[in-house]
């Protein structure tokens, strides 16, 4: 399995963070298996883009709410590590108090 559960909606409480205040959080390593996605479909057409990962932030970025870890966005990258074999993701990662 990629990820821990596939989810389709974000359980968390909205943060309100622009990409300026998501660029300010210094990525950390994320397993790719501990997330838990707010997606649950994704358009081939992002993922197999030549530039899919030039546009946006580098890092995805991830919420930590109540002890799971959502992936908020940047769902294309963090597939096409689990293509390329890895386990671990490089990602931003905002905590939320619970």
């Amino acid at each position: 399995m990629i990820f821990k559960l596939v989810g389709d909606g974000r359980p968390y409480p909205e943060h309100g963070l622009t990409p300026r205040e998501w660029a300010q959080i210094p990525p950390r390593q994320v397993r790719l298996d501990s997330l838990i996605t707010t997606k649950a479909m994704l358009d081939l057409h992002s993922l197999l883009a030549a530039d899919s990962t030039f546009y946006g932030d580098l890092f995805p970025h991830v919420v930590q709410w109540q002890g799971e870890l959502y992936l908020e966005d940047g769902l294309h990258r963090a597939l096409r590590a689990a293509l390329h074999q890895r386990s671990i993701l490089h990602a931003r990662v905002l905590e939320l108090p619970d």
